[in-house]
């Protein structure tokens, strides 16, 4: 199977803005993302997608693939549709599988991407999903961590940025996963996406997977083992940096 692998990224972020290009350890973050990514030996191509100018000169410096696309976008799935579509026009060529790589999760581990494919690879679903367990109830509350709930074979019934399952009326120890940006798609469900209009939970949780569960598709969800960080703001930057000191990958691009 063709595998393209994007990694959408734009400089107005509201939380965040100049976020791509923000220096970790003298290599901006689009950079480590792009980089890692490489090193996942089933992706066929790998682009940045993004609206910025600044983004694409950068990629290029370093010799990557980026692709410019619309600045009206509000879903990364969105912009990572688009930049597929013009990538088949562009290289005369159509994928079976897209990977959505986020372009602020700077540790991600091309094992990971190995491990988001595999369901797909498998025949198990057209939409897959990595997640974590969260341990620490500042990352349960935290809202920029988006929560997951999964039905017993493992695929999701909800995703939200509140704490969910609710704990008010159980008093043993429940599991809370994380859902990571990590997605991989089947092409066929990638532009159903952006056939169905934006829905009104997706809306609410800002989560471009609620469009699918509302709409009835199977997320099949993979739990990673592999630690991740996200950057939403400044001080988790300072905190991504002090892992990259120590990160083995980190060696083999810096």
């Amino acid at each position: 199977m063709s595998i393209l692998g994007i990694i959408p990224a734009r400089l107005a972020a509201t939380r965040f803005p100049n976020k791509p290009m923000e220096s970790i350890l003298g290599i901006p973050m689009i950079g480590h993302c792009y980089f890692r990514s490489k090193y996942c030996t089933e992706i066929d191509d790998l682009f940045v997608a993004t609206c910025d100018n600044e983004i694409v000169d950068y990629v290029t410096l370093i010799n990557g693939n980026a692709i410019m696309t619309s600045n009206l976008h509000e879903r990364a799935t969105e912009r990572t549709a688009e930049a597929m579509i013009e990538l088949e026009k562009k290289l005369k060529k159509e994928y079976d599988i897209i990977v959505m790589i986020q372009g602020d999760e700077p540790l991600v581990y091309p094992e990971m991407i190995s491990q988001v494919i595999q369901p797909i690879l498998s025949g198990d679903c057209q939409i897959s999903n990595l997640m974590i367990k969260l341990n620490s109830i500042e990352d349960i509350d935290n809202a920029n961590n988006v929560k997951v709930v999964i039905n017993k074979n493992g695929d999701a019934l909800y995703m939200s940025r509140e704490p969910i399952p609710s704990a008010h009326k159980y008093n043993k120890k429940i599991d809370y996963y994380r859902q990571l940006g990590l997605i991989a798609f089947q092409r066929d469900a990638l532009l159903n996406f952006i056939s169905l209009e934006p829905t009104k939970l997706e809306i609410i949780e800002s989560v471009d997977m609620n469009r699918f569960l509302e709409n009835g598709f199977k997320i099949r969800m993979v739990e990673t083992e592999y630690e991740v960080d996200a950057v939403d703001n400044p001080i988790d930057l300072i905190r991504v940096e002090e892992k990259m000191k120590t990160d083995i990958l980190f060696k083999k691009y810096k």
